[in-house]
């Protein structure tokens, strides 16, 4: 639903009390919030509420959300509200992200490269507030310093077993 003017912007501070609102109806409904981002789009500006929940969330979920996030938002200044979830693939930036996926295998993406790459795989075994540290295939540690990560990712690799009960004729039919 959009919104008509506001008493706030689209500005850091206008960001940081949807965030404690939105932070809020979370803790209330039992879901994480992920991110809140107000920016502004061709389409005008979009207010982005990522949430997620243990075993993931569901479209009605994101609906129950907005439902009772947007009535609070009268007085911020935007023309979309968006709510979804950052998906499983979602970057590892907080300390709860580290902890979930702590062992598990995710991609390094640098902003310039070393030794002449720019992304590496491996376990993610540590990271706090100044470095990254993954294991990796060779059992050795790569550590990276934060300020050179431009992003943390899990790795998602799917094989022909978690396609088993997909019916593609069918997918191809409803083209």
């Amino acid at each position: 639903m959009a919104k008509s003017k506001g008493a706030r912007g689209a500005g850091p501070s206008a960001a940081g009390e949807v965030e404690r609102r939105a932070l809020g109806v979370a803790d209330e409904m039992g879901l994480e919030l992920v991110e809140v981002t107000l920016q502004k789009e061709s389409r005008g500006k979009c207010l982005c509420v990522y949430v997620d929940k243990e075993g993931g969330l569901s479209l009605d979920d994101c609906e129950r959300y907005h439902k009772r996030l947007q009535p609070m938002l009268e007085d911020v200044d935007y023309d979309i509200m968006e709510v979804s979830s950052p998906g499983a693939d979602r970057p590892v930036k907080t300390r709860r992200d580290f902890e979930k996926h702590r062992g598990e295998l995710v991609e390094v993406r640098l902003f310039a490269a070393r030794d002449g790459a720019k992304a590496f795989r491996g376990l993610l075994t540590d990271m706090d507030d100044d470095s990254v540290t993954i294991t990796d295939a060779q059992d050795q540690p790569q550590v990276f310093r934060r300020r050179e990560v431009a992003v943390v990712k899990p790795v998602i690799e799917l094989d022909e077993d978690d396609f088993a009960d997909v019916d593609f004729d069918a997918l191809d039919d409803e083209e």
